[in-house]
């Protein structure tokens, strides 16, 4: 068993990269501000300003030193590519799932860049395009689906898309009979609902300035009115519409990070009232589905891992709550979906998905059994009200993903499509496994691991180890045929479950937001170290990797140990907490509030002072560190990874490689078309591959 190394050492693999000439270096411009009676100091605010023309010049700049630097990896770049790009199915059918009339699914053509979605009468009838994203995409950088909604007849297909990056979706209405778009049009549309009518259409849109779903419109197709229904005032919340699977009604839910209501209206009175289910109580959340006369409702009044209740649709009030499953300290209840005949409820325990399904009829419930110890299971497209059948979505570490049905009579489950993995992948070469890292106040720390089974734990294998710790979202155990180009050169990868997330419920998230943030932190750590202490890997050969609030982690845990990692990989990070946090006029701050605190209160402030990545940032040695980000980014600015590495390369005392590659056509999520973001996959792993010494 090696124990743990913060130090280097004699068997440091050699990094195949080197810095050749000088790094671009930003202009300071002192900008002072005073806070709580403290002094800040910003050199690098002037980035912020995305009009001037020296702003994308230095972006530029850094992306060229970052192509001279990772030059030399270019034909390694192209055979991870490759290597990549062939264990792919390039043309490949989905499965198809039923809604009414017709079946959907998309497919995908070798050389395309974007999915095609279609649709067919029955199993044997001819195919029917209704969407060819790539049609749309010609000429254009970039493009997103966002809403796909069909109306009951079939005839219309509501859709937006986005094609900056800037997550900003148009409303389109497409005839499916003649191919031709309708008029409606609309712009900055997030969630679509079609009343049953066929003909009104509900959908949201976001405030221009900070991206909040704040307006519900009825748009009457062949008209050109938009009529505005609903409007949120209050800048912490959010809304979206959706209609139910019953197709009885249309929901308003309207929620910030803490709190939500719902509002209902008859899907076949698209222009009746909408009525309130339940009003808004700070620091209660609800939502709901809907069967027969009742609705159904998921709640956190009687416990931070929400029960399950039901009340009358004529008075759906609190006070007509009847609890179905009560409030479970050991088990959250993530969400429902209610059927004629059953319904699901998702639940996670002991850091891991479980489904039950209840009979409605008979009320007796079960779990359905999965093979594997360490898994993701997730909803598929469940349309159809009268199914017997329950569409999900499987996968682990070592099984690719795979679509199954389960019949929720007979309690068997059958494997419909395994996604192919070509090149020869055989998953009996891999092991995964769940580990328990002892945090520094005792608290274990779930750590799911992968590995090809030939791994000696003797401290010498490489180890990617990454993490998100935010906003309540578990970390999914996905499966990658990506990540077999780190698995067979002999890496460990890991995922840390740290507190902030909701692997293990809804307080585990509270244990790690707000005033308690530093113990995502500390979690990593302890999760970091207890690979080494356990012969995983060694400090030296330690990569790590976190993307937006986990790249805010990734950034936080630097300044704490930089010297625990050889290398970390930042991608689109929140590394700036502090003055995002102050800039209310920013798209999502007001409502990020409850998650991070608002540091215009002083405790606050001081706290969040503690960790942020930008404001601790100090003359120090650092690992070798890529920091990626996009241009038209609309959840972490662009500016924030560009103030960071100006200021880093200004402060830090050691000569390993620091580069800033920054998408200039994409967003939030980086390319948006398959095999470009393949070839952004392909530049970072050449970069992890390099640094550690690992050139083929």
């Amino acid at each position: 068993m090696a124990s743990v190394s913060n130090g280097r050492t004699d068997q440091e693999p050699k990094s195949l990269l080197e810095t050749p000439g000088d790094p671009p270096i930003a202009r300071r411009e002192g900008k002072e501000e005073v806070l709580h009676g403290d002094l800040r100091r910003d050199d690098y605010a002037w980035l912020k300003n995305r009009e001037d023309p020296s702003v994308a010049e230095y972006l530029e700049a850094e992306n060229a030193y970052s192509d001279l630097v990772m030059r030399p990896s270019g034909d390694f770049q192209e055979a991870l590519y490759r290597e990549m790009l062939q264990r792919i199915q390039e043309t490949d059918v989905g499965v198809p799932f039923r809604r009414r009339s017709f079946l959907y699914y998309s497919r995908t053509v070798e050389g395309r860049q974007y999915p095609i979605f279609c649709r067919k009468a029955a199993q044997d009838a001819p195919e029917e395009v209704t969407l060819d994203l790539n049609e749309l995409a010609q000429g254009k950088p970039f493009m997103a689906l966002g809403s796909y909604e069909v109306s009951d007849d079939g005839g219309l297909l509501a859709y937006t898309t986005d094609e900056t990056g800037f997550r900003q979706y148009t409303l389109a209405v497409k005839d499916l009979k003649t191919g031709e778009l309708l008029k409606t049009r609309a712009e900055r549309v997030g969630s679509v609902a079609w009343a049953a009518d066929n003909r009104s259409l509900f959908y949201t849109q976001e405030d221009e300035q900070t991206k909040r779903q704040h307006r519900l419109y009825r748009h009457r197709l062949w008209t050109q009115t938009h009529e505005l229904v609903y409007q949120e005032d209050d800048e912490a919340f959010n809304m979206g519409v959706a209609r139910t699977r019953s197709g009885a009604y249309i929901f308003l839910g309207i929620a910030s990070h803490t709190t939500s209501e719902v509002r209902f209206l008859p899907a076949h009175g698209p222009e009746a009232e909408w009525h309130l289910v339940a009003p808004r109580i700070p620091g209660q959340e609800y939502d709901l589905d809907h069967h027969g006369e009742f609705f159904y409702i998921r709640a956190n009044d009687r416990g931070r891992n929400f029960r399950l209740a039901r009340a009358p649709i004529t008075n759906p009030g609190r006070e007509h709550w009847t609890e179905v499953v009560p409030h479970r300290h050991d088990v959250m209840l993530e969400g429902l979906d209610f059927f004629r005949s059953h319904y699901v409820l998702w639940e996670r325990q002991d850091g891991l998905p479980h489904v039950r399904v209840t009979d409605l009829s008979r009320h007796r419930s079960h779990r359905i059994s999965f093979p594997e110890s360490v898994y993701s299971v997730s909803p598929g497209p469940n349309a159809e009200w009268d199914a017997k059948k329950y569409r999900i979505s499987y996968q682990s570490l070592v099984t690719p993903s795979s679509v199954m049905d389960y019949d929720m009579d007979t309690r068997e489950l059958t494997l419909l499509k395994e996604q192919p993995v070509l090149g020869g992948f055989e998953r009996a070469k891999y092991t995964s496994e769940r580990l328990w890292a002892s945090a520094g106040d005792g608290v274990l720390v779930p750590l799911s691991l992968v590995y090809r089974r030939d791994v000696v734990k003797d401290g010498s294998a490489p180890c990617l180890l990454t993490a998100y710790g935010s906003y309540g979202f578990p970390m999914p155990i996905a499966f990658s045929s990506n990540r077999l180009s780190l698995l067979d050169r002999g890496f460990v990868f890991a995922i840390a479950h740290v507190r902030g997330g909701g692997d293990l419920g809804k307080p585990w998230h509270d244990d790690g937001r707000m005033m308690k943030k530093r113990n995502s932190f500390s979690d990593f750590v302890a999760c970091a170290e207890h690979l080494v202490r356990n012969g995983y890997t060694r400090s030296d050969r330690l990569a790590i990797e976190g993307g937006s609030a986990g790249g805010l982690l990734i950034g936080a845990v630097l300044n704490m140990r930089s010297e625990l990692f050889r290398l970390a990989i930042l991608k689109v990070p929140f590394v700036d907490v502090i003055n995002t946090m102050l800039d209310e006029a920013l798209p999502l701050t007001v409502g990020e509030f409850e998650e991070w605190g608002n540091p215009k209160n002083k405790a606050e402030y001081l706290y969040m002072k503690t960790y942020c990545p930008y404001t601790n940032l100090e003359a120090k040695a650092y690992p070798a560190l890529l920091v990626k980000t996009s241009f038209h980014d609309s959840q972490v600015m662009y500016w924030e990874p560009a103030k960071y590495v100006a200021k880093l390369r200004r402060l830090k005392t050691d000569k390993k490689v620091l580069l800033l590659k920054t998408n200039m056509a994409a967003g939030h999520g980086g390319a948006s078309g398959r095999y470009d973001h393949l070839r952004e996959n392909a530049f970072d792993l050449a970069f992890l591959l390099s640094e550690l010494g690992i050139g083929s």
